[in-house]
């Protein structure tokens, strides 16, 4: 499930970097509500619906700092923001589905609402709608980066799902599908906000990177929450991870750690669908090292993003780009605090 970013008691806030771009924001957010005109009479109801409960809109405000970055924000921006977050709105719709989550910002998915076989189609819907959107810039690469980023986000949610309870999944197997599933739309992100303003490939690609770092962290962030965070406070539901057998991070830290005897009784409960809190993986083997060195390895990651904007002259827009950066770092430290 998707990630969103939340302060030290998880409740739901503004991103303090972003608030450079609050004014572009407010455009951007009401282009998003408009596009529900855009289908049918009889599927704009759901279409509001699922926009409305979605999130921080963190892939537009990345979009928009790296253009600030790079020689200013444009109209093509506020299309390119619009675009990558009605393809992760669809993304979301369908983790849901998978996860079988009944919340999402405290008020039901839409697959609790109405069912997996509409909200399936209500994805696809979503999906379709924003390529065809993409359609629209001048620059065919825009439209084809977008395309691959989304192919990306369904490829790494296709892996997931085949690995799930595969107690043989590796790190670097793990970090490659999150990088697609949730990563692949921040680095086109940032990426395409530096292409729209006609920057070379040297700043886009570096831009990229730092994208993916981002995305990356942000995942094993999310990864981390669901197995420390307060569903009351978060506003979703927390504690699907394990439930469904997905092997994150910190539960893959666990296992190097786990005894044979520990990593038979873990799978043993994935696969009987058992309920797991913190105290439950206490007792299987070091809980709080593995989530200690699952945060160790997401702050080396940030280090790593903030380099990449050496490419990028100073300016204010820069500064927010790595303020993403250290914003993450506190709630990662809250992680680690909780475990």
């Amino acid at each position: 499930m998707s990630p969103e970013l939340k302060d030290s008691n998880q409740a739901s806030v503004a991103v303090f970097p972003f608030d450079l771009v609050r004014p572009q924001m407010q455009i951007v957010e009401a282009a998003i509500r408009q596009q529900a005109d855009g289908f049918d009479p009889g599927v704009q109801g759901y279409v509001s619906y699922v926009c409305e409960t979605s999130g921080k809109r963190i892939r537009p405000a990345l979009a928009l700092l790296a253009g600030g970055a790079t020689g200013g924000m444009t109209e093509n921006h506020t299309r390119l923001s619009v675009i990558l977050e009605m393809v992760h709105i669809a993304s979301l719709v369908h983790d849901d589905i998978m996860d079988g989550a009944d919340m999402r910002r405290g008020l039901p998915t839409a697959s609790a609402k109405w069912g997996h076989s509409l909200s399936v189609l209500l994805g696809d819907a979503l999906f379709a709608y924003a390529l065809e959107l993409a359609t629209e810039f001048d620059d065919k690469e825009v439209c084809r980066s977008i395309a691959r980023a989304s192919r990306d986000v369904c490829t790494g949610e296709i892996l997931q799902t085949q690995r799930r309870f595969d107690l043989n999944l590796t790190i670097r197997e793990y970090l490659r599908i999150i990088e697609m599933k949730t990563a692949a739309l921040f680095a086109i992100a940032a990426q395409l906000g530096a292409r729209l303003n006609g920057q070379s490939d040297h700043v886009q690609e570096a831009l990229h990177r730092y994208g993916l770092k981002l995305g990356t962290v942000y995942q094993i962030y999310d990864d981390c929450l669901d197995l420390v965070g307060d569903e009351q406070k978060v506003g979703k539901t927390l504690r699907t991870d394990l439930i469904k057998g997905k092997l994150t991070l910190p539960i893959l830290y666990l296992l190097m750690d786990a005894t044979d005897a520990q990593k038979t009784k873990l799978n043993r409960m994935l696969l009987k669908g058992e309920p797991m809190d913190a105290s439950i993986l206490a007792g299987i083997a070091d809980y709080e090292g593995a989530i200690e060195r699952a945060v160790k390895d997401a702050m080396n990651l940030l280090k790593e993003a903030i380099a990449e904007l050496d490419c990028l002259p100073d300016s204010v827009y820069r500064q927010a780009l790595e303020g993403t950066a250290t914003y993450l770092h506190k709630l990662l430290d809250n992680c680690r605090v909780m475990a």
